[in-house]
């Protein structure tokens, strides 16, 4: 569990640098369902790369956690990396949060700690080849879904994006499951590998695309959802996840609490791109002639 709360911490954070840098790239005017051209013009924004490189140390712990706690578990621990956006935007960037806020970033703490309490190992289960096979067809349908969302009206955009997004994730972690062997020849072979690949360069295009347009709350509210409901009932109904005995109310509970506490945050799916006053601004440019 501290692997996937540190990744939580990783994605959380990193989401507050990406958010700034994808505004920052955006072009006036442009209302595409997913723009390509947006991914590399953030590339070239120094808070991109930083959030990309704690997205790695976050992936990292992903995938570790992944391997020793069900996937339930893990879904609801990265879906609470957004009261670790909101923490961190309220330290940084000056951002107020609401009492309501405050107490949802201390529901989702609780429905964690619910979760620790009474999830067991991961399940012993491997998948069969189709389902390997379908995570594949997921991750081409989640791209596809998306270059066609800018045909949407904004609010129906936003939330396409921000769902498939959080498929795109999802797919990420039900396949991290399903890869046992990392040979590079077995890896060449496995349609659990593309998916993975796939699915996560997928769901980063669609979550840039999400930021930038429509609204930030629906989009990470979808997201939210994607990333953790379907994960979870694969990862129970087909790969074996189970919670200690005589717990599993327990387990709902605080699933359920915990993603309502981040669905409560989905406003710091996108921490503001400039929080600053005028007043903060002129000093800034006083120091830079100086």
């Amino acid at each position: 569990m501290i692997c996937a709360l540190g990744a939580a911490v990783c994605f959380g954070t990193a989401s507050v640098l990406q958010a700034v840098a994808a505004r920052a790239a955006a072009e006036p005017g442009s209302d595409a369902g997913v723009d390509p051209a947006l991914l590399l013009r953030a590339l070239r924004q120094w808070r991109y790369v930083a959030g990309l490189a704690l997205d790695g140390c976050g992936f990292v712990l992903q995938i570790i956690a992944l391997r020793s706690l069900p996937i339930y578990a893990v879904g609801a621990a990265l879906a609470a990396s957004l009261a670790v956006t909101a923490v961190v935007a309220a330290r940084l960037l000056g951002v107020r949060l609401s009492g309501v806020e405050w107490s949802a970033v201390g529901v989702v703490c609780a429905g964690l700690g619910m979760l620790g309490l009474a999830s067991g190992g991961e399940g012993h289960g491997t998948g069969s080849a189709a389902l390997a096979w379908s995570m594949l067809g997921i991750a081409l349908g989640i791209l596809l879904i998306g270059a066609a969302a800018g045909r949407l009206p904004e609010r129906p955009r936003a939330l396409v994006l921000g769902l498939g997004a959080g498929c795109g994730f999802g797919v990420v972690e039900v396949t991290v499951r399903l890869i046992d062997d990392v040979s590079p020849a077995a890896l060449l072979a496995d349609p659990a590998a593309y998916a993975l690949l796939l699915g996560g360069g997928s769901a980063f295009l669609l979550l840039t695309s999400a930021l930038q347009r429509g609204s930030v709350t629906t989009a990470t509210a979808g997201m939210v959802l994607g990333e953790t409901i379907g994960p979870a009932l694969v990862g129970v109904v087909w790969l074996g996840d189970r919670t200690r005995e005589g717990l599993e109310w327990v387990a709902v509970a605080g699933f359920v609490v915990a993603v309502a506490g981040a669905l409560a945050l989905a406003r710091f799916g996108e921490a503001p791109a400039d929080t600053r006053g005028p007043t903060d601004e002129a000093a800034e440019r006083d120091h830079c002639e100086k």
